[in-house]
Formats: structure tokens, C-alpha cells, sequence
């Protein structure tokens, strides 16, 4: 059995199930309520002591951090193949996914958010310019080199990949934040063509 520990709104969670449907990979999911803190709870600390979604359980291995897990996917069921194998290709997909990845998500994760409104006092006004700043800070580049280096409908060509898999959920988010996206036309076009597309949309949180 594989077994996803996550939640629906988790990006680096949403990025997994997202790897896992284009597999077409089966697995049972486990969800944790992240403002109810039950990811801290005693038994997910077991299983996963750094307490964050998600986790995977496969091949009798319990794989934490979004981007690890799907390069494991990626390695052991190797089509359709989520990161190119030719070096250069490899590196230049894996910069953009982890603007999104390294950049842009940890500060505007959850844990971020509550810890400015409750220990630093911000209002939610607040929280929510800290959230668009960052996100304009990280799609600004990545607006410029998706225009400038994108290969087809998506970064590689004509199928998605890993950096898709990282833009979908953060573009998901942006919009649940309402974060004006209009300066990012060619970022929100590969998502939005991506979302089309069943795995994606069945990875959706709705």
C-alpha cells in the first residue's frame, strides 16, 4: 500500500498528488488538519519527526519533502518522465521549480502566515501583502525566463513537468489570496492549460 500523509491546501502536498496522478499511481491518503495542529501530534511526529506534510510511505520507505519524493517517483516508475535526464535540461527545470519550491513557498507557508499574526501582531491585511509580496518577488523571473525559454505549451515542450507541478499549486494559492496575477500572463497560461489536463485536475483540492 502507498500511503500520502497531507492536506488538501498544502502546496508541497497538492505538488505530490499531482506527481502521483500523472504516474497514474495508486495510493491511500491520510489527511492532517494543519490549523488544528494535528500534524504536530505525537503520532505523525513518529512517522515523520519534522511534523510537515507531506509524507510518503512506499517500498516500505517513508520520503518527506515534496520535491524528494516526486524525483523518487520519477526514478523508480519512470514514465511519463516528470524531469529531464539530460543534465543541462535537468538543472535548468530544477532552478525554476525551486524558485517556487525554495523561494517563494516557505515564506508565504502557513506556518509563516500565523506565526506574523500571532506572535508579531499583524492584522490579516497585512499577512496578506507579506503573501503577494513574495509572490511577485519570485514571478517576476520566472515571468521573464517562462517567456524567454519556455519550449512549447509548457516549460520543456509539449507535456508538463516538475516546474508545472510547483506553479499549479502556487498560482492556486495566489488566487485564493488574491493576488493580482495580470503581469504573469505567461505563467497563468501554462497553469491554467496544465489544470486542463485530468491529472491535474484530479490532484485539485476541490
Amino acid at each position: 500500500m502507498i500511503l500520502l500523509h497531507e492536506f488538501a491546501l498544502s502546496s508541497a502536498s497538492y505538488r505530490v498528488r499531482i506527481a502521483l496522478a500523472m504516474k497514474g499511481i495508486a495510493y491511500q491518503s491520510r489527511s492532517y488538519m494543519l490549523r488544528r495542529q494535528e500534524h504536530r501530534s505525537a503520532g505523525y511526529l513518529a512517522i515523520n519527526p519534522v511534523g510537515l506534510v507531506p509524507c510518503l510511505e512506499i517500498d516500505g520507505l517513508r520520503l518527506t519533502q515534496s520535491l524528494a519524493i516526486i524525483d523518487y517517483l520519477d526514478q523508480r516508475f519512470p514514465e511519463p518522465r516528470l524531469i529531464p535526464a539530460e543534465p543541462a535540461e535537468r538543472a535548468r527545470v530544477q532552478a525554476m521549480a525551486q524558485t517556487i519550491a525554495c523561494d517563494i513557498h516557505p515564506l508565504d507557508n502557513l506556518r509563516v502566515l500565523h506565526y506574523l499574526e500571532a506572535e508579531l501582531g499583524q492584522d490579516e491585511a497585512a499577512r496578506n501583502r507579506w503573501y503577494a509580496h513574495w509572490i511577485h518577488a519570485g514571478f517576476e523571473g520566472l515571468e521573464a525566463m517562462a517567456r524567454a525559454e519556455a519550449a512549447g505549451p509548457f516549460l520543456t515542450g509539449e507535456a508538463p513537468g516538475l516546474f508545472e507541478i510547483c506553479l499549479v499549486p502556487q498560482v492556486f494559492n495566489a488566487r485564493r489570496f488574491a493576488v493580482d496575477l495580470s503581469p504573469y500572463g505567461r505563467l497563468v497560461e501554462m497553469a491554467d492549460r496544465a489544470l486542463a489536463l485530468s491529472a491535474f485536475a484530479k490532484a485539485a483540492p476541490a
